[in-house]
């Protein structure tokens, strides 16, 4: 189990210069983070750019500086050592990359200002668009990956229904904060307990990259909305899954201000998509040299 990497997340030196900002490492070191987590190797992909223009080199777009026939020889030749990895290896679970960059950009690239069309633009970047067939995912979202999932706790189907999301993410690797796992999951409690859980699960929150919750029923669970609110406070993604098919009005699956703070999802496949899953696909066995 492995993911092709852009050099650069490994060893931000390798950029051009001038563009890599404290926010930029951070996201980097989370990214590594998160395959250390789960145990995906990291396997480095070369640098088109550092090897055709040198270490030193200032930013630029493909069209200024690589759009040359020994650029593309040199592009060619990666290419196919990339191709024996993934030979001898199997496919990767996903290529990482870094947004805007000529070459490795992952939905964004410095292509270059081209009549009416603008330098940067949605696409992949030239080395990265020589694999098509494979799964990229830009380090912005893949260091995302720390989710608390809200969610009523008070009946058997309630918790197991939670437990099969919580799974389901986490099969995908994700961390998965569940409150019942916390021990919210009994009547009796005194005081000291309610203020135990709530600073739990407070603070859970406030560590998390997203939230998920799940708000099927007539209404949502009062804690749950809670927990929704108080993402959306502090500025985190807020994903809701209802798969309950009832309207609370003409145009709202449920209550405004609940619709209004999150992306609403109907399905499983729904939130794995709104989380970039369709990206970092199941782990697929690995074929064995012969």
């Amino acid at each position: 189990m492995y993911v092709l990497c852009s050099p650069c997340i490994l060893n931000p030196s390798l950029r051009a210069k001038g563009i890599t900002h404290p926010s930029d490492i951070a996201l980097f070191a989370r990214s590594i983070g998160r395959c250390k987590k789960f145990g995906i190797d990291v396997v480095p992909l070369p640098c088109p750019e550092t090897q055709y223009l040198g270490p030193d080199r200032k930013p630029g777009t493909y069209l200024e500086r690589l759009n040359t026939p020994e650029f593309a020889t040199l592009l060619e030749g990666l290419c196919a050592n990339v191709n024996k990895i993934i030979e001898e290896r199997g496919s990767p679970l996903c290529i990482l990359g870094v947004n805007s960059s000529p070459t490795c950009g992952v939905t964004s690239t410095y292509y270059g200002a081209e009549g009416d069309k603008p330098a940067l633009r949605e696409n992949r970047g030239v080395f990265y668009a020589k694999f098509p067939d494979i799964p990229a995912q830009d380090v912005a979202v893949f260091s995302k990956y720390r989710i608390y999932l809200a969610a009523p706790l008070f009946s058997e189907a309630e918790r197991s229904y939670n437990t099969v999301i919580a799974e389901l993410l986490r099969a995908h690797y994700y961390e998965v904060s569940l409150p019942q796992d916390a021990g919210d999951d009994h009547a009796v409690r005194d005081k000291n307990e309610h203020m135990r859980i709530y600073n739990h699960n407070r603070r859970a929150i406030r560590d998390a990259d997203i939230l998920v919750a799940i708000i099927d029923g007539a209404d949502a669970d009062s804690g749950t909305a809670w927990e929704m609110g108080y993402a959306a406070a502090l500025k985190k993604p807020v994903i809701a899954l209802r798969t309950d098919f009832r309207m609370n009005g003409s145009h709202e699956r449920v209550n405004l201000m609940l619709e209004q703070a999150s992306r609403v999802v109907t399905n499983k496949n729904g939130l794995l998509e709104s989380l970039g899953c369709s990206l970092v696909h199941a782990h697929q066995p690995e074929k064995k040299s012969t």
